[in-house]
């Protein structure tokens, strides 16, 4: 693998804040995930994908199927394909998420921003 300088990381803003791409491989995607304090990512869920997500900033509220929990700085999840989850940031937050490269497969349930 081979990790792109900063300078010429992927950034793509979202109407939440930004995402960061730090490295696409066969195997997997990183990207870095800054969200802004009260703002929600669509409640969703991927046919094939399976995300890991560490949070090293701030606070969010991430729902996995029916349960919703508070995490910190330094908690880790992993949302296996076709699971239910959302993230909302109760502070401004930093989350890394590495990937399956299925990056197309997302199913978004319910979603503030009108994306579909």
């Amino acid at each position: 693998m081979k990790l792109v300088p900063e300078s010429a990381m992927h950034v793509v803003s979202k109407p939440w804040g930004r995402e960061v791409w730090w490295a696409v491989t066969d195997r997997y995607a990183g990207k870095r995930l800054e969200v802004r304090a009260g703002h929600s990512l669509s409640l969703q869920y991927h046919e094939k994908k399976l995300e890991t997500l560490l949070l090293v900033e701030g606070r969010i509220a991430l729902r996995v199927g029916d349960e919703e929990q508070e995490i910190g700085p330094g908690m880790a999840v992993t949302i296996p394909a076709g699971t239910l989850h959302r993230m909302r940031a109760l502070t401004d937050a930093v989350v890394y998420e590495v990937s399956t490269p299925d990056l197309d497969d997302v199913v978004r349930v319910q979603d503030e921003y009108g994306r579909g």
